[in-house]
């Protein structure tokens, strides 16, 4: 039996991000999922378990356009991408992050349970 160690709701969401980490830089990287505690960029080779990550994340709507940015660590590398943990947030991104995650999560309830656990 494989033991599960992620804890927050991961959601489909894809966006852009920019992403500067192990002293290379790569645009217009597609996310494959999202969490409040971290991002999945498919498509990333080169960066390793450990590298610190400066990332810019796009959204793009209708009538304006927004871009956050979040430093994180690169915590899984596998042949489709890599997964990062965000190590510093500000809060009016941590604010746009719980709203994507929220509005598209399956379960609310959840989420709101999440949210208090991490600023706490």
């Amino acid at each position: 039996m494989a033991f599960e160690q992620r804890r927050n709701t991961r959601v489909s969401f894809q966006t852009i991000v920019d992403l500067d980490c192990g002293g290379k830089t790569f645009t217009a990287c597609e996310t494959r999922d999202l969490s409040l505690k971290g991002v999945f960029l498919a498509g990333i080779i080169g960066p390793a378990a450990g590298d610190g990550c400066d990332l810019t994340i796009n959204l793009s709507g209708g009538s304006s356009d927004l871009r956050f940015r979040v430093k994180g660590e690169v915590v899984r590398v596998d042949a489709d991408g890599v997964g990062i943990i965000f190590v510093e947030i500000d809060l009016d991104s941590f604010y746009h992050l719980k709203n994507i995650v929220y509005y598209n999560s399956g379960d609310p309830d959840r989420l709101a349970d999440e949210f208090i656990s991490q600023i706490r």
